[in-house]
Formats: C-alpha cells, structure tokens, sequence
C-alpha cells in the first residue's frame, strides 16, 4: 500500500477558521496527504491551558475545521498543544493547577502536575470535548512527561503532592533535598530512587487510564488516543512503563505512537544514524497493537530550517521502519496560509516515488524483523545506574544510542534487543540481572572501557578476559603513570597503524587475562606503553568478547583503519557462523537491515556530504542474487547496478548522493 502523509496545522480560531480549512483541503489535495491534524492555541497562538470561552472557540474551530477537511474526503485527527505544559515562556496558569517543581525548588508558572486533581478534572473535560467530535486520534503532545519543562532544570515532579505519595511509600516523611539527594548519591542505587520512579510512573498510568475511559465514552468508540515521546533513556529516568502506558492508554485495542527520531534543524548528514537508530529502538518497546507514526518536524519550519533534501531523507528512514504514516510538521505553526508555501507541496509530490516504493511490500505487517548487532536496553535502566559526583539527574539517563552510532557509521547493522553478537556500551552494563550478563557473554558481545569496568566490578572478570580495568579520567592529576594516554596503536599485515585517543574522556586500564589477545596498544605523546587498547577473549562457555579501552568510542575520530579494525572485530564474535553484510566504500555508509516475508533488504544511506560507491561483504561464499534500487534525494526511484568484486564482496557501480538511499534486496 502506498505511504501515508498526516499533515499537522494550525487553524486560527476564530473567523478566519472556515476560509483557512478550505485552503488548508485544496493544498492537501495538491499534495496527496491522507490526513490533516488539526492543530489549536499552539506556540504563538497558546495563552495558557484553556478554559471558559477560549476553550469554547477552540472546540468551535475544530469541529468547523473537521467538517470543511472531511468533506475534502480528508480524514482528520487533533492535536491539543498542551497537556501537562511544554515550558513557561512567561504564560502563567490561571486555573489553580498545583504547579511543577523542579529539582532544585524552582516553581512552574504554567505547568501542572501530574498529581493535581484539578488540572486531572480539566484535562479529561477537555479530551471529553474534542472526542465527541469524532476525531480519528486525539493525540497527546510530548510535554505528557516529567522531564524537559523549561525553566525547572531536568524538569518536575518534585512538588509536593509527589512528595506525600513517595512519603507513604518510604514509610516516613520525605523531603523535596533529601530525595534528590538520595536519587543522585554514588554508589548503588538509593531505595527512593525506584519509588520515586513508581511514585511518577503510578501517576502519569493513572491519567492515561481516566483519559482512555473519557475518549471512548465521549466518542462512542470513534476515536482513539495518540502518544507523544522522546528519548527512551530520559523516559527511563521517569519510571515509564511501557507497555502498561500504551495499554492505558487503548481505546477499543489500538492506540498510535509518535515516536521522535529526527532533529528539527539541518544537521549534517551522519546524523541519520541517530535517527535509524532512534526508530529501531522504539519499535522494538511498542506492542504489537500500537500505529506508528513519525514525525517529520522542521522547526520554526519550511526549507529555511531544514533543507527539503534532508527532510525527504528522514521521510524514507521513517517509511524503511516500517511506519505506518509519515506525521508532518513543515509548514510555519503560526501563518495559517497552507497554500502560502507552495514549496512544501512540492516537497511532497516528489518524495512520494521513493516512499511508495518502500512502502509497498515492506511494511510492519509483513514480518518486519530487523537484523544486525544486538543493543539490549531494559526500560527501568535508569533505576539501576550507579552515578558520579556531580552528575545530576541527568546521569540516570543512558541507552544504547552511543554504541548504535558506532556500529551504524562504521557500516554495522543494528538491531534492537539480544541477537547473537551483541554490543554493551557504558553505564548501561549497570542494568542487566547477573543471569542476563551471563547470556550475553555466552555469545558474541562487544564492550567498551566503562561496561568493562563495571563488569569486572560485578564479577564477570573470567568471562570477560579481563582481571583488572581501572578508568582513568582524562583531566585526572596528577597524571599516573607512565603519562597521558595520545595513541592507539595496532600492527597490521601492512605495516602499524596509529589511532587517536587523545580527546577520549577516559580509558579503562586494561589487565587482560592471560588467555585474552591484545589487538592494539595505547602509547603516550613520548611513546611510553600505557595499557591495552583493544583485546579478544573466547571465555570457557565458548563466548567471544572484543574490549575496548575506549569510553566513548562514538567520540574517538572516525577513519577506514577503524572501520577495519571494528569489521574483523565483528567477524571474530560472529564465530564459525559469520552472517552480518558489511558496509564500507565511503565515511558514514549507515545500513538498515530488515527480513520481511518478501525477504531481505538491506539499505544504505550516505551520510557523507561526498558521492560514494558502497561495497557490501558478505560472509558467505558468493554473495546473494540481489536486485539494487537508487533512491536519490526527490527523484524517481532507479535501478542500480552491482558487480561482484573478490568472491564475497558487492560494489555499486553507480554513485550514492548526499542522503540518498541504496537499496538491495534478495531472497
């Protein structure tokens, strides 16, 4: 079936709302969107949580809006700008909302508490309102969250009614200093940081759940809810639970996600693993019942801020996850002039090849199943991290994104969850059980200087090949000895090669067991030897473990020495059972890939600003009878071509542009 654009604007309330619905319709039907969601009071437009006669003429243009779009043969959602509050921006709350609190004892002007029984009565009315118009999804915007609520720093929940909740959990009085203490302390986790967890956990499912029960009363079951979300590992820091929040949030079994995934401004093109990534993730945590549905947001909006050549990217990343629709947010939220941008519509018209192309035959209904290197992440992570001093709230926050970027820039396909080979990064080794760390080192498994460390700390030393991993900071002083960690250094069939360590935040001192081989050594400025930099162990229940020195190996200076060193790294976890297609022929060739029931696909994306030819080797003796597709920025999908080269290696033969897409499928 063909992909799906869901078009998100903003009508002013008021008389104007007929005419710019209208225009709104004809500019959609230039377009070919599906869908319109219909946004109302939002950035420029909001004053502050409606209520009275502004809540009255917001309900008045969404059922003028909903007519008009429908009778254009538009389907039509909504989306209600706030829910809890996005950030003050000098609105202050007139309704009598317990507000947020921040960590540190900031106030909120505008922003309402989860735990507040009025802003609970208000927000279910006015759900109650808008379902009754028979809206498709009624969307729940992003700022349904405890973190981000600017001007609190990390964000709220610290207020006091969140406060008497913990309390009664704790069995004893607590106060607002005492848990953020406690939430932050180093070492093993306080008891309160779980039950704080809880505490916000309990009471954003209690909302979800009174929210489902009004929007399918009021609606008679015509309408559905949609969740908003960000970054799992700031979700983590919050307690979400969520496959309960999804289920709370079902009306008549179904229910839509927006999952973010792409950056709202130009960025360069390597980011695109982020977002490959972002979307791999997130699918893997959403039940089975659940629509997803990206979005694809410019901001403050059109080509100024994000060019139509990295927007019509994303759209294809988006449509290669499996999506169901494609959520646009491109045109300026405060004109109301839909046909004033010509430009989007264009911008539209010729994305649509590409995305029916992917669309059709490679959906989520069709065994969608990603493969590569595994990234197990458990969503309670952030209860289990043990912090630094000074790290703060946001030092809870962690999940696989750094190992993702490593491996994806460097032509290694991920996939979210445990697989064979599999890659643990950080303090994220913190929050897998002893009987979940076993298993992974039973097989093929990946580790950088600061999982190592913590799982030497944890026992798992004699699986791990290491007997000892001590982090060094880099500004630690004084320096220990024999000096500064600078280079990593490798012996290669064609003479050493030299890599940069210089700007790494902090190397683990690796003592490596006797039976663990060392790959590269860390030297210093003068040349002294400083440690093992890289080393590979089969441990005694037949595992295979690569680890590094490096703490973020996703900062260390990315160059082909190090794509090599990382693919021969790949193989030997791999074993005597190599599978994994490996990307190389250009900087940050980023792969996708997926099995469906039409079989397999693997696609790679430029995110190099050069033309490159990417080379596919595969570990099998010849590789697979492949078809190739070209999808370059807003052009016609093309064939390309593809010549073997030394048995088990694939290379284009046409060029991969900035962004574009190549896609190879076989059987």
């Amino acid at each position: 079936m063909p992909a799906r654009y869901h078009l998100r604007f903003q009508l002013h309330p008021g008389p104007d709302a007929a005419a710019q619905a209208a225009e709104l319709a004809k500019f959609c039907g230039e377009a070919g969107v599906d869908e319109v969601v219909l946004l109302l009071g939002a950035e420029e437009l909001y004053a502050g949580h409606p209520a009275g006669p502004a809540e009255d003429l917001l309900v008045e243009t969404a059922a003028t809006g909903a007519s008009i779009l429908r009778e254009a043969g538009l389907e039509v959602s909504l989306n209600p700008w706030v829910t809890a509050g996005h950030a003050d921006r000098g609105r202050a709350d007139a309704l009598g909302f317990t507000p947020m609190v921040g960590p540190d004892g900031t106030v909120a002007a505008a922003q309402a508490s989860f735990a507040c029984p009025r802003w609970r009565a208000w927000i279910t009315a006015h759900y109650a309102r808008f379902a009754a118009l028979g809206f498709r999804v009624l969307w729940l915007e992003d700022d349904f969250r405890y973190h981000n609520h600017a001007p609190l720093p990390w964000g709220g929940g610290f207020e006091q009614p969140m406060l008497d909740r913990l309390g009664q959990l704790a069995g004893e009085p607590v106060t607002r200093e005492r848990v953020v203490a406690a939430l932050t302390a180093p070492g093993a986790p306080h008891p309160w940081r779980e039950l704080l967890q809880q505490v916000w956990r309990t009471a954003q499912l209690e909302v979800a759940a009174e929210l489902a029960d009004t929007v399918a009363t009021h609606s008679g079951g015509r309408s559905g809810l949609g969740l908003m979300s960000s970054t799992l590992g700031l979700h983590s820091v919050e307690g979400r639970d969520w496959p309960a929040l999804f289920q709370a949030l079902s009306v008549g079994g179904r229910v839509s996600h927006r999952p973010h995934f792409a950056p709202y401004s130009d960025t360069p093109g390597r980011e695109l693993s982020t977002s490959v990534w972002m979307l791999e993730q997130q699918r893997a945590l959403r039940p089975a019942f659940a629509s997803s549905e990206p979005e694809i947001e410019n901001w403050p909006h059109t080509a100024w801020s994000k060019s139509d050549a990295q927007t019509w990217s994303e759209l294809v990343t988006a449509q290669l996850a499996g999506s169901d629709a494609l959520f646009l947010n491109l045109h300026p939220m405060h004109s109301g002039r839909a046909q004033r941008q010509p430009r989007i519509a264009e911008l539209l018209r010729r994305s649509r090849p590409a995305l029916d192309l992917v669309a059709d035959g490679h959906g989520a209904d069709e065994g969608f199943e990603t493969l590569g290197v595994g990234l197990p992440f458990r969503q309670d992570a952030a209860a289990h991290v043990r912090t630094r001093t000074g790290d703060g709230l946001a030092g809870l926050s962690t999940d696989p994104g750094p190992a993702a970027g490593f491996l994806l820039r460097y032509g290694v396909p991920v996939a979210a969850g445990v697989s064979r080979v599999n890659a643990v990064f950080g303090p994220l080794a913190w929050a897998f059980a002893d009987a979940e760390v076993e298993r992974l080192l039973g097989g093929g498994l990946l580790v950088d200087g600061t999982a190592a460390a913590i799982l030497v700390e944890r026992g798992f030393g004699p699986l791990l090949g290491v007997d000892a991993a001590e982090l060094v900071d880099r500004e630690q002083h004084p320096v220990p000895e024999p000096g500064p960690y600078a280079v990593e250094r490798h012996r290669a069939e064609d003479g050493e090669i030299w890599l940069s360590v210089n700007t790494q935040p902090a190397l683990a001192r690796l003592s490596p067991a006797p039976d663990a081989t060392v790959t590269t050594r860390i030297t210093t400025p003068d040349g002294q030897d400083w440690g093992p930099g890289r080393l590979r162990f089969t441990n005694a229940r037949g595992g295979r473990v690569v680890v590094l020195a490096a703490t973020a190996p996703e900062q260390l200076p990315f160059d082909d020495d190090g794509q090599r060193l990382l693919h021969e790294a790949v193989r030997f976890l791999e074993g005597d059972r190599p599978e994994l297609p490996l990307v190389s022929g250009g900087p940050h060739l980023i792969p996708q890939l997926v099995r469906t029931t039409a079989g397999t696909r693997l696609a790679v994306a430029n995110g190099s600003a050069d033309p490159a030819r990417p080379r596919v080797t595969f570990p099998g003796a010849a590789p697979p009878q492949a078809t190739a597709t070209l999808l370059a920025p807003l052009a016609e999908p093309a064939p390309a071509a593809w010549g073997a080269r030394d048995g088990r290696l694939l290379e284009s033969d046409a060029e991969l542009p900035h962004r574009g897409w190549l896609l190879l499928h076989w059987s």
